[in-house]
């Protein structure tokens, strides 16, 4: 994809693509810059699916100094403890959840996705996002020469281009056409969110079966946020279309409360995706000026709940990448030094620097972690069983130890370009 000089156009700052939770942290974080970003998602709407996830104490750092960690702490709900369970309801595992947010500051907290969109919709600038408005990378720009994005209505120069485009990112491929792209893993997933479950659940944390594995997250306002994964060929779908009869079947018979609660399930809210990842890293998660970032730079598997986290970790090292700009427009340009002509690239070769190695081994980690899930001959669950309750009567400190080089990541912090 050439970067050629091109017409005068629109011009602005920043342009997004996507706008998922990738998507909005980066216009945030962007706008807490001084930086304008207008957002461009296809979608007619930005109705979250109903899911839930898990934001761990190193992405509530970072949603703290995009401002609206506060609001998601509010909505949260704690359990006393969570932990790993067989089907047949032997714990094999069981970790403090305060004993969580004494080691790392913060604990792990439940919440539904529509919450953590919410907040990140209300504290941008009105008319930052664009829904129904599909945008395409035309030229990724280069030192000299701005990027080049086509919407609906024209097209449009960049200064920066942040590509939050999701698994299939269209703009990932024609940065890099000679990566292979998402691998399956060979899991399917379920989830779907319970209004009514009942009572809460006493229960909480995850079950590990042959192959397969069900969670269960309490969310705000008495619902909870039930998921599964089981091996199983890619594409493959129940035989009636049917995917809550297919929980029921594959899930009813384990330990409580999953039985009741998927007897409480709504079957029109039940959501089943393959799980793809990016296994391969990417040479970079930039090219010219555009940077790839999210389920586009590093898709992972959720074995570890990181997903979302990584991503939002990603918006906060972009933007304090970004060197203080002569104006707003270009947040690209640095100040030229005496000895050096500026390089208005740096700060993206910075991010890449910075993001890749970090990803890169959270992406193999969940990998790692899915391998166990997927054991399922019986001498192998026995010996898998039996390792993970060893380590469950290991001290707090010692498994605790074992999550710090994810969750202890601190966020830079992010000074407004706009005051200099």
């Amino acid at each position: 994809m050439p970067s050629a000089s091109h017409p005068a156009h629109n011009a602005r700052p920043a342009i997004v693509l996507g706008g998922g939770i990738g998507g909005l942290a980066a216009a945030l974080a962007l706008h807490r810059r001084g930086i304008p970003a207008t957002v461009h998602e296809r979608a007619a709407s930005l109705e979250p699916v109903g899911a839930g996830l898990a934001l761990a104490p190193n992405a509530l750092r970072a949603l703290d100094v995009l401002g609206v960690g506060a609001r998601l702490r509010a909505l949260a709900v704690r359990h006393p403890a969570v932990g790993l369970r067989r089907p047949s309801g032997r714990w094999l595992a069981r970790t403090d959840t305060e004993a969580v947010q004494r080691h790392f500051g913060d604990p792990v907290l439940g919440v539904a996705r529509a919450e953590l969109i919410a907040a990140l919709l209300d504290a941008l600038p009105p008319g930052t996002v664009r829904t129904d408005s599909p945008a395409t990378l035309l030229d990724a720009g280069d030192a000299h020469t701005p990027a080049l994005v086509e919407t609906g209505d024209g097209r449009h120069e960049a200064s920066l281009v942040v590509a939050a485009d999701g698994i299939r990112s269209a703009t990932r491929t024609q940065l890099f056409p000679d990566h292979p792209g998402p691998r399956y893993s060979g899991f399917t997933t379920w989830r779907t969110v319970i209004d009514d479950p009942g009572h809460p659940p006493t229960a909480v944390g995850e079950v590990w079966g042959r192959g397969a594995l069900a969670g269960i997250v309490p969310l705000a306002g008495g619902r909870v946020y039930v998921y599964a994964a089981a091996l199983a060929p890619a594409g493959q779908r129940a035989d009636d279309g049917d995917e809550h009869a297919e929980m029921l079947r594959r899930y009813g018979s384990w330990c409580a409360p999953l039985p009741e609660l998927l007897g409480r399930t709504d079957a029109g809210r039940v959501l089943r995706n393959d799980v793809w990842a990016l296994t391969d890293p990417l040479p970079a998660f930039h090219r010219g000026r555009v940077a790839l970032l999210g389920d586009a730079a590093h898709a992972m598997s959720p074995f570890q709940g990181q997903g979302a986290c990584q991503a939002i970790e990603d918006t906060l090292v972009l933007a304090a990448a970004l060197p203080s700009p002569h104006h707003a427009s270009d947040p690209l340009a640095a100040l030229p030094s005496p000895h050096h002509a500026a390089d208005p690239l740096a700060a993206l070769r910075a991010y890449s620097d910075a993001r890749l190695p970090r990803t890169s081994r959270i992406v193999a980690g969940s990998h790692t972690i899915g391998r166990l899930v997927a054991t399922h001959s019986r001498p192998g669950v026995l010996l898998r069983d039996g390792i993970l309750t060893l380590a469950g009567r290991l001290p707090a400190r010692v498994l605790l130890d074992r999550s710090a080089p994810t969750y202890t990541w601190q966020p830079p912090a992010l000074e407004n370009l706009a005051e200099h």
